[in-house]
């Protein structure tokens, strides 16, 4: 029997609301809801094939364990148990930083990989924690972190209010957005310019997104804080700095005005190869806007200074009156995020740096974390210390971080290795244990993590599309029974790590006179939880205590998991508004315009104001049909656009004796590959482009699809030795590589 249900897609970070069609135990069709209050029946090809991923043949539908060397199916008992036996006595015998935990990019699409994972990190207490963070966003979590006492912070493009949009570093027509939840991105950005609003694009590719732009400048990449910084310094040199109704809660604009000494337009020129004239132009429209929002990405953030050009684009915000007003950059505030607090100084205990260090290369923690470049030596370098296990968490380090051939070789000598993936990719392979979840349809959906990212408030859920397999645990039940057998309780109730978790917070928050079930006892409060099981009743629960909750019957007109269940489309809670200075967790209780981190980075930086690099750089790219390594398996997102050629400008082309559609071998310091050649001027004389993703080739994965046309792994060209100091990113853009043709 055919059937329609409504379904979020968890394939990006744009959260489109799906009308899926259900024909018996599968998804045979996928369209944008256009009743769907936030994306209004906007749909990506990637949502479009969300049936066709869903049924893909090469999933795990059963645990794999490893017996004789042999990866066979097992039983979840017998995973389990063989997880309990193979974890437990690292830890008893090296401490818990012998298990190093690693966590990916899907974990934030799911409902269990938000939830989780704390849990898991929290009893495990390891130190030894790798996320994919450090080769994407992690610069923006440091300079928030800093600027605003609070890492989660980030704000986002007001995209709907805007009157200039200034897009550094990153390419939304082809991402939909990231660390900017925006369905349907590319209309907002062609309402930006019906409106008579201005983009700007800096990239040293002509993308899809540059080719909207209102100016495009091909910048030398790599070098985005410089120019920034000389944005800032023509602020201050023309009377241009006006900080706004925001003026009270910043401190320490005098000292960037200080740091900005020195990086002149013209200082700035040739490093990045732009006219002065220009970079004074563009300072001087940011501040003249209406309103104005800065927007950088990754190609930002994974360089050599990428915090310092993440704190850059927020300090432009400040400077010209934009940070946390409507059209500016503004902070969202999510159903389940923490409900405001009385703002002011000594509210709040700040952010620290490097509280540990890695044990090899003494790298500094940010966040918690510490560089998964920095894995492999982790592992692979004899000594008190090493790590000898893993638990990866939707994870494929093996592609999406430097030097894949000795995290690849690091990770077969562990002592052991449990993966939870749905498949059996260049990395689970490794395990020992191979725990799959179900897929998409069969489990619920929220944002957790791209609600606090979105341009609007709102919250959206979706219960499961179809049931679970008979035998199959829902992801959640899978991710509870892992945190048990870290502990040594296999065979205990998965329930119990939810029931844990509500205690824990319902007793906090009867605690804290500032919330609404102050002195109210935790079992009663309990009790009211609706849900069908220990996720959604960890849902009710935190929507009950977030900023719009009904606070258990202190508002009934609040949200809670029952009022969200009767807006199947979700519930609108309006535009983005001020938060500032409830938000602040600084000591002082104000921006901290210029920790001291960031002053020595400046210092840094100046070192770079004559260095105009050689040779060619090389700069990764995004495909709309794919997100990094995990979609490559879909048949329906294979081809077009989607494939892994090498760029080159038709000058680089001549001048090297390449040939379009022919092989050409790129050399970094990490190694070469063999690529085929794509000869277009949408790259910039000097920069050579390759997506990144791709390297379905190691023998032992089971994706048939991707295997096929396996590309290559760009990061094996990188060595990954040369990271953002301040928050341990591996510097994956501006690159220096060699290109020549294969004879």
């Amino acid at each position: 029997m055919t059937r329609t249900a409504l379904r979020i897609c968890p394939l990006c970070e744009a959260t489109c609301g799906l009308t899926v069609t259900v024909d018996g135990d599968r998804i045979t069709a996928a369209r944008g809801d256009r009743d769907d209050v936030f994306s209004k029946g906007f749909v990506c090809p990637k949502g479009a094939s969300l049936g066709e991923l869903d049924a893909d043949p090469d999933r795990l539908t059963r645990p794999l364990v490893r017996r004789d060397g042999v990866l066979t199916e097992a039983t979840w008992d017998e995973a389990f148990a063989a997880v309990q036996a193979g974890l437990r006595p690292v830890v008893e015998a090296h401490g818990p930083d012998a298990v190093a935990v690693v966590l990916g990019n899907p974990n934030v699409h799911t409902v269990a990989g938000a939830l989780y994972p704390p849990v898991l990190l929290a009893g495990l207490r390891s130190r030894s924690v790798f996320t994919a963070s450090t080769v994407d966003q992690m610069p923006k979590h440091v300079s928030s972190g800093l600027l605003y006492g609070d890492p989660l912070a980030i704000p986002v493009p007001d995209l709907d209010r805007t009157d200039h949009l200034l897009i550094i570093g990153a390419n939304p027509m082809d991402s939909n957005g990231s660390l900017c939840t925006a369905p349907d991105f590319p209309g907002r950005i062609r309402a930006l310019r019906r409106r008579g609003g201005r983009l700007t694009v800096i990239d040293p590719r002509r993308t899809r997104t540059a080719k909207l732009a209102d100016e495009h400048l091909a910048i030398r990449p790599g070098t985005d804080a410089l120019l920034l910084f000389a944005m800032v310094h023509v602020l201050f040199e023309e009377g241009l700095v006006d900080l706004g109704e925001r003026a009270a809660h910043v401190v320490q604009a005098d000292e960037v005005e200080r740091l900005a000494a020195g990086f002149t337009p013209e200082a700035v020129a040739g490093p990045c190869d732009l006219p002065a004239a220009a970079v004074r132009r563009l300072a001087r429209e940011l501040a003249a806007a209406g309103s104005a929002a800065v927007y950088g990405r990754i190609g930002a953030s994974t360089v050599e200074f990428g915090t310092l050009t993440s704190w850059l684009v927020d300090v432009l915000a400040v400077l010209t009156g934009n940070l946390d007003r409507p059209g500016g950059l503004m902070f969202p505030l999510s159903a389940t995020g923490a409900a405001p607090r009385p703002a002011g100084p000594g509210r709040g205990r700040g952010f620290a740096l490097g509280r540990w260090r890695s044990r090899v290369s003494g790298h500094p923690e940010a966040k918690s974390e510490l560089p998964i470049a920095a894995l492999a030596e982790e592992i692979d370098t004899p000594g008190e210390g090493r790590v000898r296990a893993a638990v990866a968490i939707a994870a494929n380090p093996v592609l999406s971080v430097p030097d894949g051939d000795r995290l690849d070789a690091a990770l077969a000598s562990l002592d052991f290795m449990v993966s939870v993936d749905p498949y059996l990719n260049e990395t689970s392979r490794h395990a020992d244990v191979v725990l799959p979840p179900p897929p998409p349809s069969r489990g619920a959906h929220f944002d957790y993590a791209f609600n606090a990212l979105a341009v609007r408030n709102q919250v959206r859920y979706t219960r499961p599309v179809l049931p679970l397999a008979d035998g199959q645990p829902d992801e959640c039940a899978i991710h509870a029974r892992l945190i048990l057998c870290l502990g040594g309780q296999d065979g205990a109730d998965p329930a119990l790590v939810d029931a844990m978790v509500i205690d824990t917070v319902l007793g906090k928050a009867v605690a804290d006179p500032h919330s609404p079930v102050h002195g109210r006892q935790p079992d009663e409060l309990a009790a009211q939880l609706t849900g069908r099981d220990g996720a959604e009743r960890r849902l009710d629960m935190m929507l009950r205590l977030g900023p719009y909750g009904e606070g258990f019957g202190a508002d009934p007109e609040g949200l809670s998991l029952a009022r969200l269940l009767d807006h199947p489309h979700g519930i609108d809670l309006g535009p983005l508004t001020p938060r500032i200075p409830a938000l602040l967790r600084t000591p002082s209780g104000a921006v901290e315009l210029c920790p001291a981190p960031i002053a020595a980075e400046a210092e840094r930086l100046r070192g770079r104001l004559g260095a105009v690099p050689d040779g060619l750089l090389l700069v990764g790219r995004r495909h709309l049909r794919s997100n990094n390594s995990w979609l490559h398996n879909v048949p329906a997102l294979m081809g077009g656009s989607n494939r892994c050629t090498v760029q080159v400008h038709p000058e680089d082309a001549a001048r090297l004796g390449l040939t379009d559609g022919e092989p050409a071998r790129l050399k970094g310091d990490g190694g070469e590959v063999e690529v085929p050649v794509e000869i277009t001027d949408t790259v910039r004389p000097g920069v050579v482009s390759l997506p990144h993703g791709w390297g379905h080739d190691r023998p032992g994965t089971r994706l048939g699809v991707a295997a096929a046309d396996p590309g290559v792994n760009v990061n094996q060209l990188n060595a990954g030795r040369l990271l953002d100091p301040l928050s341990g990113t591996a510097v994956l853009n501006g690159l220096p590589i060699l290109l020549t043709p294969v004879r």
